[in-house]
């Protein structure tokens, strides 16, 4: 009687420490990535769609005509250019604080992050560089000179067959009439003439970069001969695309045709390319920029007419469609599961930019966790002892 007693005051002191130490973490990182989607342009700056209710939950006002933003890999900071004020903005996504800004020329309105986030490309169609920025503290490290105004902006690893994790990636830039391709480090790597003029540029993980042009057509590059193998759309306006990591499917608006038109991977040396698209989703108005979760469940689809589309990306199927208002532009979400440091980009940051987040102290909830542990082996150990000493006095 007395053990069973003992053990069941242990189990009641235990049972609710278990589920402190289970609730002590928050299910998500700081900016609410990735239960989160962030559209540039809702609104009277960012809205904020929460995915699980389907619906505006939040707002952060912000002049300038946001027209790109991105999320830092653990979702704390929110990067946003606003070339209306000739300006990129660090937020802090949870409370819309501004952490720093950075004033550029040409009306600066694309970004791209490093892969180990902690470079910020920034560039804009009124000027002819792309500047490299400091997430943390928004000062220009580098400025790349193109000497053609910027249209899109994208970092990727080396595909030299020779190269090593310490090679240096490579930032591909659309200009007027070339691609433009450096190593981080500022060295030239050369030019990719695009007949129709380059425009957005996409590059999923592998060996193909996708490029829309002003002629109305989207083309695949070779990244490691900087070759074009060939044209897998015409007679479209091509808006920012991304891609489904899981598949390497690429998924392009087409403003022209309200459609959505969901490209195969395509590789040099695969025999021939596929046609093209292999889907066709249709919207109800023009589609601008669009963003897929990166286990590759969900896409939203950004409307000019303040509409945006929930996708079931593996059906290749709409879902819901959310009123956000406003024009949007862009659309971004968190990188799923969140990072809790610099590891892997979000999606889109390869297509137009992220930073980890300042360093913080350790959490309180952590704080709590581990309280709660070493309290429990306490309990633990001291309910060991007590046993013990009781089937010793009855021995």
């Amino acid at each position: 009687m007395i053990v069973r007693r003992l053990c069941n005051c242990c189990c009641s002191l235990l049972m609710p420490l278990l589920l402190l130490a289970i609730y002590a973490f928050p299910a998500y990182a700081d900016g609410g990535a990735p239960q989160l989607a962030y559209v540039a342009g809702a609104g009277p700056g960012i809205g904020i769609i929460d995915i699980a209710q389907r619906h505006i939950t939040g707002t952060i006002a912000l002049s300038g005509d946001p027209r790109t933003a991105l999320l830092s890999p653990d979702g704390y900071a929110l990067y946003v250019t606003q070339p209306g004020l000739g300006r990129v903005t660090v937020i802090m996504a949870k409370t819309g604080k501004t952490l720093c800004a950075a004033s550029l020329p040409g009306q600066p309105s694309l970004l791209a992050l490093s892969l180990d986030a902690t470079v910020l490309y920034v560039a804009g169609p009124g000027d002819t560089s792309v500047r490299a920025l400091n997430p943390t503290t928004c000062a220009v490290e580098h400025t790349f000179q193109t000497h053609e105004p910027v249209n899109g902006l994208a970092v990727t690893a080396s595909t030299a067959p020779d190269a090593t994790p310490s090679t240096p990636n490579q930032l591909w830039i659309t200009g007027t009439t070339a691609l433009t391709v450096f190593e981080v480090n500022g060295r030239l790597l050369g030019t990719v003439p695009v007949a129709g003029g380059p425009q957005n540029i996409c590059i999923p993980g592998g060996f193909t970069a996708y490029v829309t042009t002003r002629q109305g057509t989207v083309v695949a590059i070779d990244l490691n001969t900087r070759r074009i193998l060939g044209t897998l759309l015409r007679g479209g306006q091509y808006g920012t695309m991304d891609y489904d990591a899981a598949t390497g499917e690429v998924y392009v608006p087409d403003r022209q045709h309200n459609q959505l038109d969901v490209l195969a991977p395509v590789t040099a040396g695969a025999g021939g390319m596929p046609r093209e698209p292999v889907e066709i989703l249709h919207m109800s108005g023009a589609p601008q920029s669009v963003a897929i979760t990166s286990d590759g469940r969900l896409g939203f689809v950004a409307l000019s007419d303040g509409q945006v589309v929930m996708l079931d990306v593996p059906a290749h199927s709409i879902v819901t469609s959310i009123a956000v208002g406003g024009t949007p532009h862009f659309i971004i979400t968190g990188l799923y599961p969140p990072a809790s440091s610099s590891a892997t980009v979000p999606q889109q940051t390869q297509t137009t930019g992220t930073a980890p987040a300042p360093a913080q102290a350790l959490p309180g909830a952590q704080i709590l966790l581990v309280l709660l542990v070493a309290l429990a082996l306490i309990l633990a150990v001291t309910a060991f002892w007590l046993f013990r000493g009781i089937l010793r006095k009855r021995m």
